[in-house]
């Protein structure tokens, strides 16, 4: 959420500011703008009332004493107090508006963001590894878990409907070693706390970190209890901080927790429709630092190695990217994807996002920390994924398929793996 301060007092840089994501809130800003007068116009004319309602009632005991009539001086006050009410209840909706136009303005981008409409005007930044050259036909990873008895998107379909899918034997015993693996990495070599979390979070948790009220049409919502199966550890674990006022000498705070994560947005007609790249259910390893303003950008930087060194202890190729304005998610102040090589499709896909919010999640969800001054001011989140677990699957099964169509094991799984260094057939009855 932005500060309403600095759209009053930046009006025309904010606007400059939010078309950079290809979006005008000229109407919203204007708005904004005449209520917040409003509401300080009316806090003034109450602050005025409240004052001349003291000094009066003041002399009613005065006058009583002297036996004169008070009938007409306890109107005044009876009618004063009648218009403070009126006033606060006009306050009251003031603020309500405020706070559904501010929910409803994107995040700004860092002047550091490059401006472009779409993906294609992302930035490499960096690269890893070189992709591997196979002697044989590239196998994807469906046809690879299918070989191997491993993976079965028909009986998702059958007990769900599409873009859910049941892993089974090795492949499903591989997916848990890569979640034990990233919780220990980050844990044991990046130093961050693991947690376990809700998979279901109330409203106002969904709204302190920006997926509600904008995107609630792409959330599984149990509305009998009005909470939200989630869609990323991001939510609880920023969310567990909400209210808080931290100490400076607790930043950078970092939590890692692994979750399943429930999307139920629509995906593009014949994208991505073969395997299990996009699904409406999947696992990750969630990472979330707590920073302090002025070092926030710095943790960003951290953040986006420690995700991707990842990969390269699994010795999987990828790409840094940074993306555009018109890339950006709604609160995202600046982000980095990181994308792992998939041999099948011949290109790297995002395996991560790594995103410096600054104080917009904060304002919503009321997490500060105290200053060097002594004040309570918002300080500045930061997730990443590190990693999808789904994605990371599908790089390590496609870099490391053999010819016969069995899967080599990383030798850093190979101890999470119950010592097994090749995944080969095996069936299960049905």
């Amino acid at each position: 959420m932005l500060d309403i301060r600095r759209i009053v007092t930046q009006r025309e840089q904010i606007l400059k500011t939010l078309r950079r994501k290809g979006e005008d809130h000229s109407e919203d800003v204007i708005r904004l703008i005449e209520l917040d007068q409003l509401r300080r116009d009316t806090i003034t004319a109450t602050e005025e009332l409240k004052k001349e309602r003291n000094e009066v009632s003041k002399k009613i005991g005065l006058l009583k004493r002297e036996g004169k009539n008070i009938e007409e001086i306890m109107n005044r006050v009876s009618g004063i107090g009648e218009t403070i009410k009126e006033n606060d209840s006009r306050i009251a909706l003031y603020e309500d508006e405020i706070r559904l136009r501010l929910l409803s303005l994107p995040n700004l981008p860092h002047e550091s963001v490059p401006d472009g409409t779409g993906e294609e005007e992302n930035v490499i930044v960096r690269q890893w590894g070189t992709p591997r050259s196979f002697s044989f036909p590239v196998q994807d990873h469906l046809s690879l878990g299918e070989r191997n008895r491993g993976i079965d998107t028909e009986s998702g379909v059958k007990v769900a409907r599409g873009r859910f899918h049941f892993k089974t034997g090795e492949v499903a015993l591989l997916e848990r070693a890569l979640i034990s693996f990233l919780l220990d990495y980050h844990t044991q070599k990046n130093g961050y706390t693991e947690m376990s979390t809700p998979y279901l979070v109330n409203r106002e948790a969904m709204t302190g970190t920006g997926q509600l009220p904008k995107f609630e049409e792409d959330l599984y919502c149990i509305e009998e209890d009005d909470l939200f199966l989630i869609p990323t550890a991001e939510v609880p674990l920023t969310n567990y901080f909400a209210g808080e006022i931290l100490q400076k000498d607790e930043l950078p705070l970092k939590v890692t927790a692994h979750t399943p994560c429930f999307r139920r947005e629509k995906f593009s007609h014949g994208k991505d429709v073969r395997g299990i790249l996009r699904q409406h259910q999947f696992h990750k390893v969630e990472l979330v630092k707590l920073a302090s303003p002025e070092y926030s950008y710095e943790e960003l930087e951290g953040l986006v190695d420690d995700a991707s060194a990842v990969l390269e202890a699994l010795d999987i190729p990828y790409q840094i990217l940074l993306l555009c304005t018109g890339d950006m998610s709604f609160s995202s102040a600046k982000t980095y994807d990181i994308e792992a090589w998939i041999p099948s499709q011949n290109r790297y896909r995002e395996v991560s996002s790594c995103t410096n919010f600054e104080d917009f999640q904060a304002r919503r969800a009321g997490i500060k920390y105290k200053s060097e001054t002594g004040k309570n001011e918002y300080l500045h989140t930061l997730n990443g994924s590190a990693l999808a677990v789904g994605r990371l699957l599908i790089a390590v099964m496609e870099n490391y398929q053999k010819k016969d169509g069995s899967i080599g094991i990383p030798a850093v799984l190979q101890p999470y793996m119950q010592g097994k260094r090749v995944i080969l057939e095996e069936r299960i009855s049905k």
